[in-house]
């Protein structure tokens, strides 16, 4: 997810230049929006395994993971499954698989260039990586015996995100744009696509987003919410990163309109929320009485650059469209990035820099 001389906008992409330390995922995430609603500054406090968090919330370490955890899937056993995808040091990329609680990682896939997305449909296991999508299946405990590359592109090169199965039995999928503000060369750079499970029927879904990254639906649903890392060029006017709804045949219309307002965002949707400036926003997961009745119906979102972990209380206001309040969740995490439910309805969150899994639950 790079701007500036990276070579694409994933994870690797956000590497802006080494003096900037922690703005390397920022490359994809950027700037503010005073008109979005946000709460008061939350009263968080120590909740355990070295967080900060509201109230009524536990935290523990759920294992340890590869360094660069970047996307998690549970499969029909429980058992976690994660992708390693590690910017410029890519010896530990791949797919692991964490057996149960406090288990060790196993990695279960090697020869993936930076592993985002990652998915399990009908005892298939799928895999997105840069220029291709993968499937394995016949997992006899140590590797898999039938694998398949399903997916070539869509573009060469190309940083594929997150994964999402739809309500249609189509995948969707964000790529980011090869970089942080030129013109995009093709419908699939900078956008969201879709695909039936076997790679066929590769459709363009939404375009012109600079980095479309976490894919999931508002619970109940067919609405897709998404991340997306803004670009990164525009000193004081730089926006913040997005959670929006995407529909599909969308046009967001990247690089010119970057929630500016004018000319060149007439009809380009609104996001729902406005996070913050550089944050490089991760996987997103929705909680709907998981953890509590005080964080009802909010996206929990990764803030990979920034250390945090944010929630969005999401309304929906009929024709108006949804609407969403930021408050601060979690801090603590040095890199969030992946975000997930567990089977039993725990919240569980990737450190990228340090391979800690951790998971919270109401006390």
């Amino acid at each position: 997810m790079s701007s500036g001389h990276g070579r694409r906008c994933g994870l690797r992409g956000l590497v802006l230049v080494l003096p900037l330390l922690l703005l390397v995922l920022a490359g994809c995430g950027s700037g503010a929006d005073t008109t979005t609603r946000r709460s008061p500054a939350a009263a968080l406090g120590p909740i355990g395994a070295g967080l900060d968090g509201p109230p009524g919330l536990h935290a523990s370490v759920y294992a340890k993971g590869p360094h660069a955890v970047a996307a998690f899937a549970f499969d029909q056993q429980g058992r976690l499954w994660l992708t390693a995808a590690g910017l410029e040091t890519h010896m530990g990329d791949g797919v692991y698989m964490i057996a149960a609680p406090g288990g060790s990682a196993r990695r279960i896939v090697s020869g993936l260039d930076d592993p985002l997305g990652l998915a399990w449909y009908r005892g298939k296991l799928y895999a997105a990586s840069v220029g291709r999508v993968d499937a394995y299946w016949g997992f006899n405990g140590s590797r898999f015996t039938e694998h398949q590359i399903i997916l070539t592109g869509p573009m060469a090169q190309g940083e594929n995100n997150l994964l999402v199965m739809g309500p249609d039995g189509r995948f969707l999928m964000g790529v980011s744009a090869k970089c942080d503000h030129c013109v995009p060369t093709s419908e699939w750079d900078g956008a969201i696509v879709s695909f039936r499970p076997n790679g066929s029927d590769l459709r363009l879904y939404a375009g012109r987003i600079r980095a479309p990254f976490g894919l999931a639906y508002y619970p109940g649903t067919s609405d897709l919410f998404v991340t997306m890392n803004q670009q990164d060029n525009l000193g004081a006017a730089t926006p913040g990163d997005w959670l929006a709804v995407v529909d599909e045949d969308q046009d967001w219309r990247f690089p010119e309109c970057h929630g500016q307002g004018g000319p060149d965002c007439a009809g380009v949707p609104e996001p729902v929320a406005v996070l913050d400036r550089h944050a490089a926003v991760g996987g997103v997961a929705f909680a709907a009485g998981q953890l509590g009745p005080a964080i009802a119906n909010a996206a929990i979102v990764a803030e990979w650059n920034l250390a945090k972990v944010q929630q969005v209380a999401v309304t929906h206001a009929g024709a108006a469209g949804y609407h969403g309040t930021v408050a601060p969740f979690l801090t603590g995490i040095e890199h969030p990035l992946a975000v997930a439910f567990t089977p039993d309805h725990s919240l569980v969150i990737g450190d990228w820099a340090t391979g800690t899994i951790y998971r919270v639950a109401p006390r």
